[in-house]
């Protein structure tokens, strides 16, 4: 399997464009620049037991979990993030979950899927990295196929059930006259983590070491570190909730939407 496809914003924002690659198992790798206008979603998988305490999780959480799309129970599919997703292998790579721990890595989930499974979207900061680098501010791993930076940190998270812990940002170099105009351009994806959470010394929010992240690649650039909001915080919180059985993305291996990343409208599905 490859781990290399073109990623520019010339790529064409046609979902099946990167989808196909993705559901034969030709891609396998991150997906920052493509369809850089669409939203890509990141995925959590739970039984029907587990899904309205991590609803409510989700709706008490927004910034790290901008909740876009809930799936009928046993249905692998989100009819209003586009018409042909499977959830079971529209995905460059999944993580099966038990008793809170990753048991394996896979590039499709199709042999774990159950009909008493529920399939949870959350926006992802992917949906505004190509109005960031229209504005002319830079982001080398877009533009080098890399995975942004991901780290856990000390910032809590209101809890509901066995769903509790920190949450989990991405990290971006900013040049440090450009900081304004990312919170002006990123305000305006609330569906994508929206504002950054926290800019300049990541010490401040338990963050040491920028070249050691938990997930992803280390960052490359100059500039301000600048810190948003990640939706790989629901792994975080799968690791202290310890159920017995879920399925997410890989942390960078998002879905591919239908729509574009602008569409605020679909925010706080219902269960």
């Amino acid at each position: 399997m490859g781990t290399s496809l073109s990623q520019s914003t010339n790529t064409k924002d046609i979902p099946e464009f990167s989808r196909i690659p993705i559901r034969s198992g030709d891609y396998t790798g991150p997906t920052s620049g493509m369809a850089p206008h669409l939203m890509q979603a990141n995925l959590v998988i739970l039984p029907r037991t587990d899904a309205t305490s991590f609803h409510d999780f989700c709706m008490i959480n927004p910034k790290p979990c901008p909740l876009l799309a809930v799936s009928a129970p046993g249905e692998p599919r989100f009819p209003t993030l586009g018409a042909d997703i499977d959830l079971r292998s529209d995905l460059p790579g999944y993580k099966v979950w038990q008793g809170g721990k990753p048991s394996e890595q896979v590039a499709d989930i199709t042999k774990f899927w159950r009909d008493d499974l529920i399939a949870f979207a959350l926006g992802c900061s992917f949906g505004f990295e190509a109005a960031l680098i229209e504005a002319g501010i830079e982001l080398p791993h877009f533009s080098q196929g890399r995975n942004v930076a991901m780290f856990e940190t000390t910032l809590p998270l209101a809890s509901v059930g066995p769903f509790k812990g920190s949450m989990v940002v991405s990290m971006r170099y900013v040049p440090r006259d450009r900081v304004e105009d990312v919170y002006s351009i990123c305000g305006a994806f609330p569906q994508c983590h929206g504002e950054p959470v926290h800019i300049g010394d990541p010490d401040e929010i338990g963050i040491f070491d920028l070249n050691a992240p938990d997930y992803g690649d280390p960052p490359l650039g100059d500039g301000i570190p600048v810190f948003w909001a990640c939706g790989v915080t629901p792994q975080s919180a799968l690791r202290t909730a310890k159920l017995d059985f879920a399925i997410t993305h890989e942390p960078g291996k998002m879905l591919i939407c239908d729509v574009p990343a602008t569409f605020s409208d679909i925010l706080n599905a219902p269960l």
